[in-house]
């Protein structure tokens, strides 16, 4: 966003966490946040609201801008299909409009009183989605040489959890085959020790998903990702042991990974918290960076049906018609 020209006020990186127990420690910085906020909406400096996630802190952003008479559109909705129905009172009385980018997200918004409308997903509009050939060739990678993709996540605490098993399977499997690659998707201020054998590519997922014969991805969007640029994937999470406790009788998906959700089925294996180990891992993902594999043709052709699921490209400019359409 501030590439493309918005001021950015305060970064989300001052205070985003995920999870119960790691959002404690962060109430005093929300709090800030929103008096912020409050004084701007006060200061009539804007005809709009777009909520991205975030449901805890978004929520009350919403209910400050509709105090003031302001419009809130929220992109991305919150995954309360999965946990948090609780909060659909707080939709349906402030969001004046949810812009869906799940495809079974409309329906279920809809029928519990809240509009929105399922305008695609806004990863169908990337314009910088390389070719095998080409990513390999930035790379420095011959077309014949095999590539494990590694996708730990963004977050600190998702990283601290996932690199060192996902750093564990990628070198189990190097010992097997001593000629792999192992491209590593950086993210700056992260840490990543203990394998200076394997590549980094910094703020560059797209890039390693191109590139890669198969890869060990975290949950959620980078999921969905690997199944859009067709790479055979394993998903992994591990959460705080108090936050996982809560999230086990609280979330009602029977999958953790986006494209298994939207496939209705476990497209890609998944292994959460006490599964995630490196020998699970490496099994799982040894199979699939045979790319003739039976394992990775059927995550290839599913994946073919969850981007047909996913509408065509275009959602960024229906956003923005829709926004245009509230303050119009």
């Amino acid at each position: 966003m501030e590439r493309a020209g918005a001021n950015v006020i305060q970064s989300r990186n001052d205070f985003a966490v995920m999870g119960l127990a790691e959002g404690i420690g962060a109430i005093p910085a929300h709090l800030r946040a929103l008096r912020r906020l409050r004084r701007r909406f006060v200061a009539d400096l804007y005809d709009l609201v777009v909520l991205v996630d975030y449901p805890g802190f978004h929520l009350r952003v919403a209910a400050a801008a509709s105090d003031y008479g302001i419009p809130v559109l929220y992109y991305i909705a919150p995954q309360l299909w999965a946990w948090g129905s609780w909060r659909l009172r707080a939709i349906r009385r402030h969001v004046r409009q949810v812009a869906a980018v799940l495809p079974f997200e409309e329906e279920y918004f809809r029928s519990r009183g809240v509009a929105a409308e399922f305008v695609g997903h806004p990863l169908l509009d990337r314009e910088d989605v390389l070719s095998i050939e080409a990513a390999r060739a930035s790379l420095g990678i011959s077309d014949t040489e095999v590539v494990l993709g590694l996708l730990p996540g963004s977050r600190k605490a998702e990283v601290d959890r996932l690199w060192p098993n996902f750093r564990d399977a990628a070198k189990r499997l190097a010992k097997s085959d001593p000629s792999l690659r192992v491209l590593v998707a950086a993210v700056d201020g992260n840490e990543y020790p203990d394998a200076p054998q394997f590549q980094y590519c910094q703020m560059n997922s797209n890039t390693v998903l191109s590139a890669a014969d198969a890869v060990l991805c975290k949950s959620g969007t980078a999921s969905l990702e690997a199944a859009i640029f067709e790479t055979p994937t394993v998903i992994a999470y591990k959460m705080n042991p108090i936050t996982f406790g809560v999230a086990k009788r609280v979330v009602r998906t029977p999958h953790i990974g986006l494209v298994n959700l939207i496939a209705d089925r476990e497209v890609c294996p998944e292994f959460v918290q006490s599964e995630v180990t490196p020998r699970a891992l490496a099994s799982a993902v040894e199979p699939l960076l045979r790319g003739d594999c039976e394992e990775a043709e059927i995550q290839r052709q599913a994946f073919a049906q969850v981007r047909d699921k996913l509408g065509g490209a275009g959602a960024t400019q229906r956003v923005a018609d829709m926004a245009e359409q509230l303050v119009a």
